[in-house]
């Protein structure tokens, strides 16, 4: 079933396809939650409560658009509303939520300490950069998905994601845990 025959179906009332897109997309939502909170079980709580509010607004989804964008906004608004409400810890990220795994038993150890580098730095980016971060790289959206998903300008993603990668970048380096690539100005 494609998402917009989802849409269509769950506009009519059918749960069962509103099945269809909590199973496509619950792991990308759960990833960006937990990337954004740092915490496993405020990250769940949040995509449920997503999840819930898009059932609800369902008949407001314009069909033809892409699905990805408007729930990862949903989750957006969902962990900011919750932030306003109290605050959250920081929790260092959990390693299997972040891309790739390297064969080598070398290369695993030096791509975990890699991978532990990135979630101290991300850890330590204002919850502002590290939302454009995550929903860029990790939940891969594209730019102008990220600015609905955030709620901002494009512009505003673009300069965010410039100043975040900066700020990654020195983290990083002045670390000396993670040679990082690119890093002539």
């Amino acid at each position: 079933m494609t998402d917009d025959e989802a849409i269509r179906r769950c506009q009519d009332g059918d749960r069962d396809a509103f099945r269809h897109l909590v199973e496509r997309y619950k792991n990308p939502l759960y990833g960006t939650a937990y990337l954004m909170t740092g915490n496993a079980a405020h990250a769940e709580e949040h995509v449920q409560e997503a999840f819930l509010s898009a059932w609800r607004g369902i008949h407001t989804f314009r069909r033809g658009r892409p699905v990805k964008p408007w729930l990862m906004r949903i989750l957006v608004n969902t962990v900011l509303s919750q932030r306003r409400r109290r605050t959250l810890t920081t929790v260092p990220i959990e390693e299997s939520l972040l891309p790739g795994a390297i064969p080598g038993p070398q290369d695993e150890i030096e791509a975990n300490e890699d991978r532990e580098a990135l979630r101290r730095a991300l850890a330590r980016l204002s919850p502002e950069h590290r939302e454009v971060v995550v929903l860029r790289y990790f939940a891969e959206l594209t730019i102008p998905q990220v600015a609905r998903s955030a709620g901002v300008r494009k512009g505003t993603v673009k300069s965010r994601l410039h100043r975040a990668l900066r700020q990654l970048r020195d983290l990083l380096e002045h670390s000396g845990e993670m040679e990082v690539a690119g890093n002539g100005a």
